[in-house]
């Protein structure tokens, strides 16, 4: 299956829900991130940044500068569907909500203000009843 990409489908659909915890971003040197069972893995050239849970990186000691809850859109988006991730992050700008996006395969996924979760949740399933029409 390819995937949803009907902007008004996918937003109607997107059925917003947060991942249990809270994650951090940390960038590492690439030899540091071997074995690492990270959320996310996304390698720059100054080195490997990951997506991990805050006590991975604290038992680890690396520092770290926003805490994120994780937010999954649960339709199915193509990876060349248009106009989502705008439509999203247009939503909670509008009221004051950082958003950082990381499309899997299937989903696409949303890291937010921790302290601003519920709040994200809130405001993504009323973009969604509004895209019901």
């Amino acid at each position: 299956m390819s995937g949803e990409r009907d902007l008004e489908v996918l937003i109607s659909s997107m059925n917003p829900v947060r991942r249990p915890g809270t994650f951090v971003f940390v960038s590492v040197p690439e030899a540091a991130a071997t074995g690492i069972r990270a959320a996310a893995t996304i390698t720059e050239d100054e080195g490997v940044t990951l997506v991990i849970t805050r006590a991975e990186a604290d038992a680890r000691g690396w520092r770290y500068d926003f805490e994120a809850a994780w937010l999954t859109l649960r339709v199915h988006s193509a990876l060349d569907a248009v106009g989502l991730t705008a439509a999203v992050s247009a939503r909670l700008a509008a009221v004051g909500i950082s958003c950082n996006v990381i499309a899997g395969y299937h989903h696409d996924h949303l890291l937010v203000p921790v302290d601003d979760a519920s709040r994200a949740v809130a405001e993504l399933t009323a973009l969604a009843a509004d895209g019901r029409g």
